[in-house]
């Protein structure tokens, strides 16, 4: 019989490794609490694809090309200075060797999830508890169906969590672990502009953003940034980094409900910061929402006997190095491929390879971001004076290049 995996957590790394396993010879089953299919998605906005993450997602699509008809190049990766006073913007840094691709989320979970086997993915199933049996070789999951509130038990052998940065499973192990919060939020928002193309917002924002559609715009102020890219079927995203103390979470999620007076008070303070150009495409988008930026210290073990951590639950991460969806993949192709090589009868052989593998990249690359975040924000480092793009000399601004992110064009030898 083929070894069997409970992957909980049907988001991107969740259904990532759904792929990997399979390809590596486990059945799979994948419980996710979202009752249906995401068509689209509240909290779900724009990604960064680099060339790795690319390549691995085409393997496991039964037609390569659709990640391309999908997604759209992201070829130049700019950051600019903007005055908030005079409203005029100035390039800092530009590298014309980027090569990411530019997705919606939803678009790419679902290129994912159509590619599975049918009925591997088991929505409306509610994660409760997992036990560990006696001689390690199996792990019993608990989950509640949603629907009929049936409880169900599964066995498996391994026990794989891609349950997010908040994850349950992780706490279970590390319970004292807490996030922590960066010292600022992101606005967040996708305008969509199909039908009214030749608007005055879509024009006036091409003229001032004349390479969208092939550029990741980083526009810095003081103590903040923000990020513009365009995504297929015309659509713009847009994230807008504010510094505020922590506000408090209402409910187990990083990201936040939002009133129409807080999106009211944001539009009028975009006003105050960029060109208006970009604050029409703020104003006039429909439902932006209001992240919460967290990260954690890296772990220092990402298994415990039969149970695995990957993606968010990992190593929850700040977005600057647009790594986070990268960083699931990547997971997911390496545990894939350390099963694979050492078989179900070796398994704790296969989770010490995936975790040596990762935990040196992952770490840096966590800390990393977080040294980004903090820098764009304005925010004082030890070793880095308060960073203001308008006084900034080119050593300064060198920092805040996506290139400069470790391992950024590394390749595991697993995958080579």
């Amino acid at each position: 019989m083929k070894p069997k995996a409970v992957v909980v957590g049907g988001s991107i790394a969740g259904v990532s490794c759904a792929h990997t396993l399979i390809l590596a010879g486990w059945d799979v089953v994948v419980l996710e609490k979202t009752c249906e299919p995401i068509k689209g998605s509240p909290t779900g906005a724009g990604l960064g694809l680099d060339p790795l993450a690319q390549r691995l997602i085409q393997s496991w699509l039964d037609d390569p090309e659709l990640l391309y008809s999908s997604t759209l190049p992201l070829t130049i990766d700019m950051n600019q200075a903007t005055d908030s006073e005079k409203k005029v913007s100035w390039t800092l840094t530009r590298d014309d060797n980027f090569n990411f691709r530019a997705a919606h989320w939803a678009d790419l979970h679902g290129l994912l999830y159509n590619a599975l086997p049918p009925n591997i993915l088991l929505w409306g199933h509610l994660f409760l508890s997992f036990c560990i049996f006696e001689d390690k070789t199996s792990v019993k999951i608990k989950a509640k169906v949603l629907q009929t509130d049936e409880e169900i038990e599964i066995v498996g052998n391994l026990l794989v969590a891609a349950d997010g940065s908040l994850s349950s499973i992780r706490q279970s192990f590390l319970p004292g672990l807490k996030l922590r919060y960066s010292g600022y939020c992101a606005w967040r928002g996708v305008f969509d502009f199909s039908g009214n193309e030749n608007s005055e917002t879509v024009v006036d924002i091409r003229s001032s953003y004349p390479e969208l559609g092939k550029c990741l715009y980083f526009d810095l102020g003081s103590e903040t940034h923000s990020v513009f890219y365009e995504l297929p079927n015309k659509r713009l995203n847009w994230i807008w980094y504010v510094n505020q103390p922590e506000p408090e979470l209402k409910r187990n999620s990083v990201t936040m409900k939002v009133r129409s007076e807080m999106i009211q008070k944001m539009h009028r303070e975009a006003e105050k910061v960029w060109i208006p150009e970009f604050v029409r495409v703020i104003q006039e988008t429909k439902d932006p929402f209001l992240n919460l930026i967290y990260d954690t210290d890296p772990l220092e073990q990402v298994f415990w006997d039969n149970v695995v951590l990957v993606g968010d639950a990992a190593h929850p991460t700040t977005p600057h190095g647009t790594r986070s969806t990268n960083m699931s993949v990547l997971d997911a192709a390496v545990l894939g491929k350390c099963l694979e090589k050492n078989g179900v009868e070796n398994l704790q052989a296969a989770l010490r390879e995936y975790q040596t593998t990762r935990l040196p990249v992952v770490s840096k690359q966590v800390l990393h971001a977080r040294r980004m975040g903090r820098i764009k924000q304005g925010l004082v480092l030890p070793d880095h004076e308060a960073f203001d793009p308008k006084n900034s000399r080119s050593e300064d601004y060198q920092e805040v290049q996506q290139k400069n992110m470790p391992f950024f064009d590394d390749v595991p030898l697993l995958l080579v």
